[in-house]
């Protein structure tokens, strides 16, 4: 399958079946956007009917945070954008830190040695002149470099590497030294307060002054705080795979914003899996440092993380990412539903996965380390907002953006991101608490 194929459309997606072998595409050629600057704060002097508005607003109001659910790209942006303008805001994520689908993984072999894994989207590229002013920020700040790779395909039924052609001659780029050093970045600036391993479970919407304010409370019943305005970026909060990962209803099913709630219950996502894999010796004989496989039920494509800029290691070991076909990941969701994968069904599924890119490459032997990971919801079968970019509930002050309001593609989810932050500076605006 070569990027050059179009595989989405505006507002809907094809059927599983008919994804297995475009998963690459999916994870690699994607594109991140993201705020003017990284670390930036406005030096605008605030002018006197600002003053006078924030002086307006109703006390209970006056310095209360937003709330922005899910630190994947397009909640990092998000989160980064609206304290760019001065705005605080509390970052909420149920993982161990920020990233989503760009993050690493830190990994150790029996010997000891530390092992580093882009085991999501492999790099990103740009389309459009604004995101790419943005990105040259990021270039010159050191968080991104171009990967300057080389691509193809192998054919299961040739049996044969071939080169890959692409539509364009745009870099791709990869953050450094990881695919999540952006969002961290994002996370870690003034203004952003971040509550990692957090799983906010339920939403409660009080009216007071002019406006209203929403409390939030843990998986655990813990009081998460109150807030003026929240951003959701996880529409697994809308989704029948919060109530099998945790026992509870989906938190938005009874926070008074039916339509919204609907609209992103109603969105179907794909599951893939992952083989992390890292041998002692460099795979020399693969042509490619990442490769796309043409007609295969099992394996999408291969990675060699190590060859992308900042992973370099001192020996001659090589780290290597291996994603699975959405179809086969579709067969083994049928049969073990949507909990979370046991360690034998991964360590057969990183068996099935690693027997198929042997037989593409003998030369790999057994390997230091070798491990699966599930995306369970990764990519969005249909868009939500494709021409808004993101869904508002304007009466409550709630938004939700992420990559299933536009598409599949990291660029997707920055936009929304990006879009998100703009409304909600437009209800606080509104709301006469104008910063």
């Amino acid at each position: 399958m070569m990027l050059t194929k179009q595989f989405f459309g505006r507002h809907s997606y094809p059927a599983p079946s008919k994804l297995s072998s475009v998963f690459v595409d999916l994870w690699c050629h994607s594109v991140v956007a993201a705020r003017l600057e990284l670390c930036r704060r406005s030096a605008s002097p605030v002018c006197a009917s600002q003053i006078l508005q924030v002086d307006t607003m109703a006390p209970s109001l006056k310095g209360l945070p937003v709330a922005v659910i899910g630190a994947g790209v397009s909640g990092c942006v998000c989160a980064s954008t609206l304290a760019d303008r001065g705005i605080p805001v509390t970052l909420f994520d149920m993982g161990r830190g920020p990233g989503g689908r760009l993050s690493q993984r830190r990994e150790t072999t029996d010997g000891g040695k530390e092992l580093l894994f882009d085991h999501g989207a492999q790099y990103f590229s740009v389309r459009f002149p604004e995101v790419q002013k943005l990105v040259d920020r990021w270039l010159a700040s050191g968080l991104v470099k171009e990967w300057k790779g080389k691509f193809g395909s192998y054919d299961r039924v040739k049996m044969a590497f071939q080169d890959e052609t692409f539509e364009d001659d745009q870099p791709k780029y990869v953050g450094v030294p990881g695919m999540n050093s952006m969002c961290k970045a994002m996370s870690r600036q003034p203004g952003v307060k971040t509550a990692f391993s957090t799983t906010v479970a339920t939403f409660k919407w009080k009216e007071e002054g002019t406006g209203g304010i929403w409390h939030l409370g843990s998986k655990t019943g813990e009081d998460l705080g109150a807030f003026r305005a929240v951003v959701v970026a996880d529409k697994g909060l809308a989704s029948e795979r919060f109530t099998v990962l945790t026992g509870l209803p989906p938190p938005l099913e009874k926070a008074g914003v039916p339509t919204l709630y609907e609209k992103l219950a109603n969105i179907k996502s794909v599951s893939v899996f992952v083989v992390m894999v890292a041998f002692a010796e460099a795979l020399t004989s693969v042509p490619f440092d990442r490769f796309t496989i043409e007609r295969s039920n099992f394996l999408a494509g291969a990675v060699r993380v190590s060859s992308k800029p900042g992973r370099e290691v001192a020996d001659r070991s090589e780290c290597w990412v291996l994603h699975s076909t959405v179809y086969y990941a579709d067969e083994i969701t049928k049969k073990e539903g949507f909990a979370k994968p046991s360690s034998a069904s991964l360590h057969e599924i990183a068996n099935t996965l690693f027997k198929e890119f042997q037989e593409i490459v003998p030369e790999a032997t057994t390997p230091l380390f070798i491990k699966a990971h599930r995306w369970g919801s990764a990519f969005p079968m249909q868009a939500a907002a494709p021409e808004e970019h993101c869904l508002v509930e304007s009466g409550r002050k709630l938004v939700a953006c992420g990559d299933y309001c536009v598409g599949p593609r990291i660029e997707c989810a920055i936009l929304s991101g990006l879009t998100a932050a703009r409304k909600i500076h437009h209800l606080l605006d509104s709301a006469g608490a104008k910063i």
